[in-house]
């Protein structure tokens, strides 16, 4: 088949891409990284949004049997926000209908809703609705956290592990995670390609963590030892602005730390992933944490 993928230079879309090439289906690509190295070399053509270009976006997708959509923002900031990522994705969604894309593969997150005051959450559940009614065929994905090289989250946790005395987790630390290995979400995209059934999966791994357990779990596997200590959550967010000051980055949001003190990184389903975070930790605990990842610097790449 011939299949766009969002984002196939980034960090989910570059193991989707890479597992349709095996797979032997023709791929091309909408970024906004058009100058970021092409790992695929002439395998894979990129092209950019126009999302202020309804029509060339369109004519972009002529012939695409299905889009993978990884396309979204991690948090409100100056040059991008919640609100246009979704907006942009609607764009996205017309197009393909327009273009004759017949399915769709989306990414989403768990415990969407419309009536969520976190717009991450508020954002993905608009997206799945108007998805849902558009008439396409759908397949919606909904990951946790991810993990892999080329982490954001779970590698700055063993970077502050690794270099600050202490770790401060919000409140009692006991919300809960799925931490799902990014090439496990691959395979599951680029199954439900080749699938016409609309479909909602909890793309979740085979462990859960309370966050205050993610953390040890991280210290033990690049063998650091940390007093791990909860604070309030307005000091913690305060903590991580100096830090994010420190590093030109922004550590983390107020909204995320609302999201995984309600428990919206859980769900009671099956696992839909098969690689453990221990043992994929361990396996790769000498690069894990040694270099801070920004997601600031990774966007303006």
């Amino acid at each position: 088949m011939k299949i766009a993928v969002t984002g196939a230079f980034g960090y989910s879309g570059r193991y989707i891409a890479r597992r349709l090439l095996d797979q032997g289906h023709e791929v091309i690509t909408l970024t906004n990284s058009l100058h970021r190295p092409n790992p695929f070399g002439e395998k894979i053509r990129a092209f950019p949004f126009h999302f202020d270009r309804p029509e060339r976006l369109q004519a972009q997708l002529e012939g695409v049997e299905v889009l993978i959509n990884t396309y979204w923002v991690r948090f409100d900031y100056k040059t991008f926000s919640h609100g246009a990522a979704v907006e942009n994705s609607l764009k996205l969604f017309a197009a393909a209908r327009a273009a004759g894309v017949r399915r769709i593969v989306h990414v989403s997150i768990t415990n969407p809703s419309l009536d969520s005051p976190l717009p991450y959450f508020s954002g993905k559940a608009q997206l799945e609705l108007a998805l849902q009614e558009s008439g396409l065929s759908y397949a919606i994905l909904r990951p946790t956290v991810l993990f892999g090289k080329e982490d954001i989250l779970i590698n700055n946790i063993a970077w502050a592990l690794r270099h600050l005395p202490v770790f401060g987790v919000f409140g009692d630390g006991r919300y809960r995670l799925q931490p799902i290995y990014v090439d496990d979400l691959a395979r599951l995209a680029v199954a439900q390609a080749a699938r016409e059934d609309d479909v909602i999966i909890n793309a979740i791994g085979p462990e859960t963590y309370t966050y205050r357990d993610l953390v040890a779990e991280i210290a033990a596997a690049i063998g650091v030892r940390r007093p791990v200590i909860s604070v309030p959550p307005w000091f913690g967010y305060q903590v991580g602005r100096v830090i994010g000051l420190l590093v030109g980055d922004v550590f983390i949001t107020r909204e995320e730390i609302e999201g995984l003190m309600a428990d919206l990184l859980y769900v009671d389903a099956p696992p839909a992933g098969e690689v453990r975070l221990s043992r994929w930790a361990r396996e790769h605990a000498q690069e894990l944490g040694r270099h801070y990842a920004s997601e600031l610097a990774r966007r303006k790449r």
